[in-house]
């Protein structure tokens, strides 16, 4: 089984959302063949609690108003370090990027196959650690 047309679509779209908020390291996954309460994972992260919160924020905006979809539920709001918004279909992890090190969601679904994503969303790919090293952080590798 993959990931449905209409995951892929929220996927992409919630992608761009993100990068267009400045997200760091956007990549998605696609879990259908080992989950079966959804098809596609999001990851994301963003170097404080402010902006983790705007990233979550634009998603579910952009999600509502560009694709009809509302969360099914929404946690991690009061401390903003890792936000989950769950649109039954897919699943969206927006963390702190000290939680995104400390749990390393990627390495949980890394033998998931990726799934394509916008070029705004792909271009994220390392600002975590390049954000680190800018401001003497300690954000590690998230490859």
């Amino acid at each position: 089984m993959t990931a449905t047309d209409r995951s892929i679509e929220l996927i992409n779209a919630a992608a761009q959302a993100a990068a267009d908020r400045l997200a760091h390291d956007i990549i998605a996954y696609d879990v259908s063949d080992v989950l079966s309460i959804t098809d596609a994972f999001l990851l994301a992260s963003a170097p404080n609690d402010r902006q983790v919160k705007s990233i979550v924020d634009e998603i579910e905006e952009r999600l509502q108003k560009e694709l009809g979809a509302k969360p099914v539920r929404r946690e991690g709001d009061r401390d903003a370090r890792w936000i989950l918004l769950d649109y039954v279909d897919i699943v969206i992890h927006v963390q702190h990027s000290e939680e995104r090190v400390f749990y390393a969601l990627e390495r949980l679904w890394k033998d998931c196959p990726e799934i394509a994503l916008p070029e705004d969303a792909v271009k994220t790919r390392g600002k975590a650690e390049e954000h680190a090293q800018l401001t003497g952080g300690t954000e590690g590798d998230l490859s």
